[in-house]
């Protein structure tokens, strides 16, 4: 059945249409058949009324006491209704007294009812003996002394015979309705879906390198227009998404290259002179370098990239943030003594926060290891803990580096962001990093919920700043 159904919409919408046509067209002709058997049935019962009125008069009594009618005193006898009358006159004790010439002896309505015909016309349809459907009216009247109860009839032939012609001039038009239907319904099918069309022609034509064109929206406010709006605000973040895979590429590429490039160079210098053990040594050592900063590298697009896909699941639990922040500051100790830093940590002991255990660390980690990174030889570190009043807990992280220019603090925590180094007047000589380590941090931070940002001037230091949910800090009072 499938193979079988059009394959355009527009042609499926026509024909639907003719379908839905048809249907209503058949409960038409059924409601108007039944609306025409019903005024015919009345007009028929109102004539035999009218005509009963005309034959109590007609009717007579013979000397031998038989009852007849006077056909004669009607001048229009040819008049169909009057030939085609079946007349029945039925006496007090339901014998038949009078029965015309076309009924015959077939029985008109049979023995009367209780009360028919008593306190005026008594109509129905009923059946003579022989079967054939009848409109019947009848009433009693005085005759003579006597009371007869005189019945009319008309076959329902009369009904069916016009009803029948009614239907077949209304089957013989409806061909050229439906058809007349199909053609409007097909022409305004075509017309409704054309922006369809144009949406699907323009929509061919986007691929990788046109992601910036758009599906035209003719009328915005009608569902068209609507789901044009939608596949556009997609496509926009397909685009998004596209150009921030390509820049993650590239600069994955970069960075995972410039590491790969350090260690090859330096096994080849040291493989084309002679060396001491203590010289491969101190090659290894620095091989071994360049390992860890590709294997942090890694890690770090590792957890982007499980972040990005939602397969992190965030493990809540609520700990001391202090003992937390003074555990990630010894995992940096050998850096801090390194370049001869000074580290602090005051606040208050007592502060507890509610999420992530590891993350969070890895948050503060990478923070701290940011502030070791840009802070010169002989600098200072600090970090403070603190209740903000909004039931949040706030850990600042001031260093004495050459802080972040204004137009840089917005995109300090994007990926592979890295200001410049004559920005930043790092002249020590140290690594600039992936970029990656505020990203991650970001993440993190957020995904616990809470918000991470950057306090700075170009001469002044900066001082990154958490805020986590916090567990005994007081709400804020208003």
């Amino acid at each position: 059945m499938t193979e079988l159904a059009p394959k355009q919409l527009r042609t499926r919408l026509t024909l639907w249409h003719v379908t839905m046509l048809s249907g209503v067209l058949a409960v038409y002709f059924a409601g108007v058949s039944v609306l025409l058997f019903w005024q015919a049935s009345n007009f028929l019962k109102r004539i035999a009324a009218e005509d009963l009125e005309t034959l109590k008069g007609l009717l007579y009594v013979t000397d031998d006491g038989e009852v007849g009618l006077r056909e004669d005193y009607h001048h229009h006898s040819d008049w169909k209704q009057v030939q085609e009358r079946l007349l029945e006159v039925l006496g007090p004790d339901g014998s038949i007294l009078y029965r015309n010439e076309r009924l015959g002896d077939r029985d008109l309505g049979g023995p009367a009812f209780r009360g028919e015909g008593e306190k005026g016309y008594s109509g129905r349809a009923a059946r003579m003996s022989d079967g054939t459907p009848v409109i019947l009216i009848s009433r009693k009247y005085d005759l003579l002394g006597r009371t007869v109860l005189i019945r009319v009839g008309y076959s329902q032939d009369l009904i069916w015979n016009q009803l029948k012609q009614t239907m077949l001039v209304l089957l013989l038009a409806s061909p050229l309705v439906l058809a007349g239907a199909a053609w409007a319904g097909y022409r305004v099918a075509g017309r409704a879906l054309e922006p369809v069309s144009k949406m699907a022609h323009r929509a061919e034509q986007i691929n990788s390198e046109r992601l910036n064109e758009r599906l035209p929206v003719e009328n915005p406010h009608d569902e068209l227009g609507h789901l044009a709006g939608v596949f556009n605000a997609m496509l926009s973040r397909i685009e998004q998404s596209f150009e921030q895979l390509q820049r993650f590429t590239a600069d994955a590429s970069h960075e995972l290259r410039t590491p790969l490039a350090a260690i090859r160079s330096i096994g080849e210098v040291r493989l084309q002179a002679g060396a001491t053990p203590d010289d491969y040594r101190d090659t290894i050592g620095s091989m071994l370098e360049e390992v860890n900063r590709l294997t942090a590298i890694v890690e770090s697009l590792l957890t982007l990239s499980r972040a990005d896909a939602g397969q992190i699941r965030i493990q809540v639990s609520v700990f001391p943030l202090m003992a937390l922040v003074r555990e990630a500051a010894g995992l940096l100790e050998v850096l801090i003594e390194d370049k001869q830093l000074t580290f602090t940590l005051t606040g208050d002991k007592s502060v507890g926060v509610q999420g992530d255990r590891l993350y969070v660390r890895q948050a503060v980690v990478n923070i701290l290891h940011n502030a070791v990174k840009f802070t010169p030889p002989g600098g200072s570190i600090s970090a403070h803990v603190k209740c903000c009043g909004d039931s949040r807990a706030e850990l600042s992280v001031t260093d004495t580096g050459p802080g972040v220019p204004p137009e840089h603090v917005e995109k300090v925590f994007e990926r592979f962001y890295r200001v410049d180094e004559s920005r930043t007047g790092r002249t020590d000589g140290s690594e600039m990093g992936a970029g990656l380590g505020l990203s991650v941090a970001r993440w993190a931070v957020e995904a616990n919920s809470g918000e991470i940002g950057v306090r700075s001037g170009p001469e002044s230091g900066a001082t990154f700043w958490i805020r986590l949910p916090a567990v005994g800090c007081p709400p804020k009072r208003t």
